[in-house]
């Protein structure tokens, strides 16, 4: 029905229930009682037109004249949402993309900011207008750590936006990447509920200690955040910084390569430490040796230390990853490859993401040493600004 045929609905239901019509009509089909009191007007009006013109009346396709209704205010006021997001990104953190965004800024003092700026915006309209920018509003999380947050902690975010700005504007790719959390293979239990048949629950192993037959899966995860695709290499073997590149190496022969054809650069976001830390000698070794093989210049950026939880990939690919096989059971590496990539099919995310999943059942030796001299050899120049967490790797020539 169109806005009219709804009026005259409701307004016939308030006029069958008799007094006190219009309030219990308004509550049971939520609506307002001005929709309502509106629909009485215009229907006691129809009652005094011709059959032939009611029947017109009722089956109107359109109700407002075309180009009617008040114009948004992106038209009345060109420039609103780049000068709202223009402050929004000074007081949003946590979030080096302003992909996953949030901000410390209330609606009203943002709807002061707008009006010292010329526009003439309600505080009301701020939220739509957020809303529609990918702002959301969010409760206070434990992520400070007392007595151990890095002077250029701040700094180190303001220099991972610019950066990936910088290459997401060239069409180069920038991806956010990590190793999930190890799951033990078999049938163990996890957490989450599926609907059932009452009173027969899904037996499992009453221990999660890891079967030798089984082991464990490491799931890798390449997270684009351009494109919001994630590309997950299910290793069997340890986490090791060989495991590491060559999972970024899978990712761009199996997706990066042609999506971005004319790439010279990619941009990496990573954590602090793991298989894939600032100050790991093997990483850069890796990362040197994958460098050479594509002709490609890898920049990275690691998130200053405590502040892993802010990594993209975790909000935006593992999260959707563990909802989809919430109390499924991990019984062998393909299952878990199946349910990895049914992610794109079985979740459904605001911005439909994308997901492959690969398996890599090689076995990474640990404890590998590389070299002073090997490490000098690396064709490595860090960032002006601390280039132990910002350096970018070339190819030898």
């Amino acid at each position: 029905m169109n806005e009219f045929q709804k009026r005259i609905y409701l307004a016939s239901e308030a006029e069958i229930l008799g007094y006190g019509g219009v309030s219990k009509s308004a509550r049971k089909l939520r609506v307002s009682r001005v929709t309502i009191s509106s629909g009485i007007k215009e229907l006691n009006s129809l009652d005094r037109e011709t059959s032939e013109q009611l029947q017109i009346s009722l089956q109107k396709e359109r109700v407002r004249n075309e180009g009617g209704g008040r114009k948004r205010v992106e038209e009345t006021q060109p420039g609103v949402k780049e000068a709202l997001e223009s402050i929004i990104s000074e007081s949003s953190f946590g979030d080096p993309q302003s992909l996953l965004k949030w901000t410390t800024k209330s609606l009203r003092n943002l709807e002061q900011e707008m009006n010292r700026k010329g526009f003439n915006l309600k505080y009301r309209k701020i939220g739509y207008l957020l809303k529609e920018l990918g702002y959301s509003l969010q409760l206070n999380q434990k992520m400070n750590q007392v007595g151990q947050e890095h002077p250029d902690r701040d700094e180190q975010f303001k220099h991972i936006s610019s950066k990936a700005n910088s290459f997401l504007e060239q069409n180069f790719p920038v991806i956010s990447i990590d190793c999930k959390k190890k799951e033990n293979i078999g049938n163990f239990k996890y957490n989450g509920a599926e609907y059932a048949p009452k009173g027969t629950p899904t037996k499992v192993l009453d221990h999660d200690f890891p079967l030798p037959e089984l082991g464990k899966a490491a799931p890798y995860g390449i997270y684009d955040i351009g494109l919001n695709e994630g590309f997950v290499n299910v290793g069997v073997s340890s986490d090791t910084a060989q495991f590491a590149v060559n999972s970024i190496r899978s990712w761009w022969y199996e997706m990066g390569e042609e999506r971005y054809p004319e790439a010279r650069q990619i941009l990496i976001t990573a954590d602090g430490g793991g298989s894939n830390g600032s100050r790991n000698r093997l990483w850069k070794y890796e990362l040197q040796q994958f460098a050479d093989e594509t002709k490609l210049a890898i920049s990275v950026c690691h998130f200053p230390p405590g502040t892993s939880k802010w990594n993209k990939i975790e909000h935006r690919l593992f999260s959707q990853i563990t909802k989809n096989w919430r109390g499924r059971l991990l019984v062998s590496l393909q299952v878990i490859i199946d349910l990895i990539a049914g992610t794109t099919t079985t979740t459904t995310t605001a911005t439909g993401l994308k997901v492959v999943a690969t398996a890599d059942e090689k076995q990474y030796l640990t404890g590998i040493k590389v070299s002073d001299e090997e490490f000098k050899s690396l064709n490595i120049v860090g960032d002006e600004f601390y280039p132990d967490w910002n350096y970018t790797i070339s190819p030898k020539l």
